[in-house]
């Protein structure tokens, strides 16, 4: 086990997307108007890729969409003081492709916010970082 220099246990690469492959909500840093944004998303992993839908016309669909952004999930749990955190930082894509499209929408991703959400975001993560704290003795908080 490796520790990064406040003491916490550093994932590997393989740690981090089996943890992003358990969470079904993480938040999107992006910037909109040139200031940062953050915004809760549900979303599913991909073959690698982080897979999300939104509203063409929303901020997501507009700012996100072709540039550099993170994307954070996480899980703790306050009595026993365990937890981790995974961020991804990479290129986003808007799908526009037709045959790509169909690809995504048979994914088992469902939208939890209401109204029309038929626009795919999807994020290459080219650096995945994790760490971890306190012991995983949980077998939900385990790699």
């Amino acid at each position: 086990m490796q520790l990064d220099q406040s003491g916490l246990e550093i994932l590997n690469r393989d740690e981090c997307l089996a943890l992003l492959r358990r969470a079904t909500i993480g938040r999107i840093v992006f910037t909109h108007h040139a200031l940062p944004a953050v915004q809760p998303v549900n979303f599913i992993l991909d073959r690698r890729a982080i897979v999300m839908k939104t509203s063409p016309t929303s901020r997501l669909a507009t700012a996100a969409a072709d540039t550099i952004v993170a994307f954070e999930v996480d899980e703790f749990d306050a009595e026993a003081r365990t937890g981790w955190s995974v961020v991804a930082v990479g290129h986003t894509q808007r799908a526009t492709d037709p045959a790509d499209i169909a690809f995504l929408e048979a994914l088992p991703l469902e939208s939890w916010a209401p109204g029309r959400r038929d626009t795919f975001i999807r994020i290459r993560p080219e650096l995945i970082t994790g760490r971890r704290i306190g012991s995983p003795t949980r077998p939900d908080i385990a790699p």
